[in-house]
């Protein structure tokens, strides 16, 4: 991929994109990551018995605050307007994790990844803070894209996932 920076201007220094002129379209993106744990962190919190309280419904509230402030975690985004932002956290027992997916979506003149990025993100530290107390040998892994929709560029899919084992 050849494409320039455009957080860079011509001298190199970093700078916010000027999207006054793109038109606003309907933008969409879905990423995901998971936290992985020993076992019985896992089983703790399916049963509600951590100290801290309930470890999913807090980070889900934290991963949906810290998308709607995204642009005072990243320096050059843009504050947007989010029409819907989902953060979902599912336990895997089978490979002793909680997997957290986030669906961001806005009418806008750029794009929610960082939006969605961010809420998995969030959700990802305020689960590892809930736990630390019992696990922190915890693993915050593979936070990524997993597809777009929207803007110039349209559609966008990841090939592969990298929460899962190659075959």
């Amino acid at each position: 991929m050849s494409r320039e920076l455009s957080h860079l201007d011509a001298q190199g220094r970093a700078r916010m994109v000027d999207v006054g002129e793109k038109p606003v379209t309907e933008r969409l993106c879905v990423a995901r990551g998971a936290v992985r744990m020993a076992p019985e962190t896992l089983r703790r919190i399916a049963e509600g018995r951590l100290p801290k309280g309930d470890v999913l419904a807090t980070a889900r509230l934290a991963g949906i605050q810290a998308a709607k402030r995204t642009d005072e975690w990243i320096p050059l985004c843009h504050s947007l307007p989010l029409d819907e932002l989902h953060v979902e956290l599912t336990p895997d027992a089978e490979r002793s994790r909680v997997v957290i997916e986030a669906r961001a979506a806005a009418h806008a003149r750029t794009g929610v990844e960082m939006e969605a990025l961010v809420a998995v993100g969030a959700a990802g530290l305020t689960l590892y803070d809930m736990c630390k107390g019992v696990d922190r040998e915890m693993v915050i892994d593979s936070i990524h894209l997993v597809r777009k929709r929207g803007g110039k560029s349209g559609e966008w899919e990841r090939p592969d996932d990298p929460l899962e084992p190659p075959e």
